[in-house]
């Protein structure tokens, strides 16, 4: 059933808004948006095609969703940064395509004027995951219950983080990384590499995950390769910018130089640092 404030917009001739949700005036949904119960959608949102609204969620702020994403219930996007620092900013929230953000789930818009937080496409942000200002996650990511990820953290595509843990704010967690749940997040984790503990650690590279990728049918991916570079940077006795300078001079795919170029950045200044190898 439609609600009457609908029928003052054309843009929401073609959605489906419960009759006890509210959507103001000037937000803009697209063909196929679905709002639930209870839900809100204030101004200055955009909701693109197919997008699924669930009961009582709160789609606050300049936030713009992409299609065919689901949002269950409860799930609040946009709303205000729990930051000390903001005051008062029109931040942005840019969500893409396909993402899924199961029960309670919450992604805050950035701090200061002209900063965004954003989601990429075909992400699972499984129930109690938090999204922190200035945050920006990339595509297939999975974050399992009750990750807390604090500000300005980036994630990288298809890394997967296990439960109940927290993301230390600017760290960076690179491509196709793993991280154990309940692990202590307080550096960044190089693409590829696996991570546990309390504190975190790494163990070593993320075998399954990369056989899972279908990397390993991929002629331009050397596995043996990969691994060498990873052990002369991080199990050889070399301080962390030597080995980086023996490999780079080296030979190198595009794994290997993805794994360098994250390292290279890890250790720049005013960077967190990579986690260290577990003993």
């Amino acid at each position: 059933m439609e609600s009457k404030n609908n029928k003052l917009n054309s843009s929401f001739s073609t959605a489906k808004v419960h009759s006890k949700a509210f959507v103001d005036p000037s937000a803009e949904l697209h063909d196929g948006v679905i709002i639930s119960q209870g839900a809100i959608v204030g101004p200055n949102v955009i909701i693109g095609k197919g997008t699924e609204i669930g009961p009582n969620a709160i789609i606050s702020g300049r936030t713009q969703i992409g299609i065919n994403n689901k949002v269950f219930p409860n799930v609040f996007i946009g709303l205000d940064p729990q930051d000390l620092k903001y005051k008062g900013a029109p931040t942005e929230v840019i969500i893409g395509d396909n993402n899924t953000f199961r029960e309670c789930v919450t992604i805050n818009k950035a701090t200061d004027e002209g900063e965004k937080t954003i989601i990429g496409n075909n992400n699972l942000l499984m129930a109690y995951s938090h999204i922190g200002h200035n945050c920006e996650l990339g595509n297939r990511i999975v974050l399992s219950n009750s990750v807390q990820v604090a500000g300005h953290v980036k994630i990288e595509d298809k890394a997967i983080i296990g439960g109940c843990l927290g993301i230390h704010q600017f760290v960076h967690i690179g491509y196709l990384a793993m991280i154990g749940g309940m692990t202590r997040v307080d550096r960044d984790v190089p693409p590829f590499c696996l991570a546990e503990g309390h504190p975190g650690r790494l163990r070593g590279l993320n075998r399954v995950g990369i056989k899972r990728s279908g990397l390993l049918e991929n002629k331009n991916f050397d596995l043996k390769l990969l691994q060498s570079t990873w052990n002369l940077l991080f199990k050889s006795n070399y301080l962390t910018s030597d080995a980086l300078d023996i490999a780079i001079n080296g030979k190198l795919d595009f794994s290997s130089k993805k794994l360098c170029d994250f390292l290279k950045d890890s250790i720049t200044k005013e960077r967190r640092g990579p986690m260290p190898l577990i003993n």
